[in-house]
């Protein structure tokens, strides 16, 4: 039977310029990318990256609050698995994610509305709409 453990909650807050950097160490200490998540909050995007380790279940979150108009910049170069997550973030949030490895180009889903849950969503479209 193998040994229960119970790990720390870590949610670290970082800023923009320090996400890569970041990322880099937490994939090199052998952990993996669990989940990834955004939220508009007080005209904020919260977006959570959060990693783990399998064989201490640790888990650590990286969190960025960012202003809407804010580049973030992709995850995917060091941690492809998270193309969906970011593609995600874009198109359903209207997060500015740069270099992504694969765009979707606000394709991922099928929705009238583009950003629904972002900035415009109270609009009369719920968010961007293309037209």
């Amino acid at each position: 039977m193998s040994e229960v453990i119970h790990p720390d909650e870590i949610i670290d807050t970082v800023e923009v310029g320090e996400l890569l950097p970041r990322v880099m160490k937490i994939k090199k200490d052998g952990y993996r990318l669990s989940q990834a998540c955004a939220a508009y909050i007080d005209n904020k995007f919260e977006l959570s990256y959060s990693f783990a380790d399998d064989n201490t279940y640790q888990f650590t979150t990286l969190r960025l609050v960012v202003d809407t108009d804010v580049e973030v910049p992709s995850i995917t170069d060091i941690v492809p698995p998270a193309v969906f997550y970011e593609n995600e973030m874009k198109e359903i949030f209207g997060v500015k994610i740069k270099m992504i490895s694969v765009d979707y180009e606000d394709r991922l889903y099928r929705m009238k509305a583009v950003t629904p849950l972002g900035p415009d969503a109270d609009s009369e479209e719920g968010g961007r709409n293309d037209g």
